[in-house]
């Protein structure tokens, strides 16, 4: 192991992005006991994959697993520009070239369990070396020592990198930007996926925009007016029985909510209306929207 302990952010401000890796690492929890080695990529550059595949490790680590984090994007690694690695002499290039073994690059974190392999020196050859032996080796001595790896491959819009090293994965995640690629362009990257015998276990929609303007909005302006209402008035005395006056003014303040819930909807009558909800609750349970990451 490479003497140099690196120093990552353990405080994550935003809550909604926080809580959207605790989901993010549950689903994958969820798809099986045998999904321990997960590769992250992306149809483009830019859309956020590497801040994915990092926050995911953390949010592995932190519910205490033994994660390595495995930078494989070699062509132009965005975690070494990052996190300033300049002390770091060693990477996975030395690894793959027979230079070095794994134990010998790896890098301890101030994370407990979480442990970082980074790319290390631009070879001439990454599609070679991400698709020969050695790579295959060398994943499948991290899977016998760390409970999950995570690995940040290249664009697959970019290059064929990613697929090729997504063959000796246990699943894939897709990384897209929120308005930022066409659904063609989707298509696309997913069909190389699979033609690489890959899982795509799905999809995180990234950079998405939260503002009020949004569903969340509306929800939780309805719900925080209704039982903010009714908590704040009959929530000190359980005893109170609600009077005739109060069960028709609390009618009234319901029905208002519920018409600009229903203005959001589009204006659709009853059943636009319980549409819109079912999309709510269909979104809150999406595989992963983390948003600004």
């Amino acid at each position: 192991m490479q003497s140099v302990k690196l120093q990552f952010n353990q405080q994550v401000e935003d809550y909604r992005m926080k809580e959207a890796f605790k989901t993010l690492r549950t689903n994958i929890e969820f798809c099986g006991r045998d999904v321990k080695v997960v590769a992250i990529t992306s149809c483009t550059p830019n859309e956020g994959k590497s801040s994915v595949a990092m926050e995911m490790a953390k949010a592995f680590a932190e519910a205490g697993n033994k994660t390595i984090l495995l930078d494989a994007d070699m062509r132009k690694s965005v975690l070494v520009g990052r996190y300033r690695t300049g002390a770091v002499r060693q990477g996975m290039t030395h690894c793959l070239s027979g230079r070095a073994e794994y134990k010998d690059v790896m890098c301890e974190t101030n994370i407990h369990n979480l442990y970082v392999i980074f790319s290390g020196p631009v070879p001439p050859n990454p599609s070679e070396l991400l698709g020969g032996e050695k790579f295959g080796s060398l994943i499948q001595g991290l899977r016998y020592s760390f409970d999950y790896v995570i690995i940040d491959t290249p664009p697959l819009g970019s290059v064929i990198d990613a697929a090729v090293a997504a063959k000796y994965c246990d699943g894939t995640v897709l990384v897209v930007e929120n308005n930022a690629v066409s659904y063609k362009f989707v298509q696309r990257v997913k069909e190389q996926l699979d033609k690489s015998g890959s899982r795509i276990l799905g999809v995180v929609l990234n950079k998405v925009d939260m503002s009020s303007k949004g569903y969340y909005g509306h929800y939780g302006r309805y719900y925080g007016k209704y039982y903010g209402k009714y908590y704040g008035k009959y929530g000190e005395d359980n005893h109170v029985e609600r009077t005739a006056q109060d069960r028709e003014h609390s009618s009234k303040e319901d029905k208002s909510s519920f018409e600009d819930w229903h203005e959001s909807a589009g204006g659709a009558g009853e059943e636009g209306r319980d549409e819109f909800a079912y999309e709510v609750m269909k979104e809150d349970d999406d595989f992963a929207d983390s948003e600004n990451v």
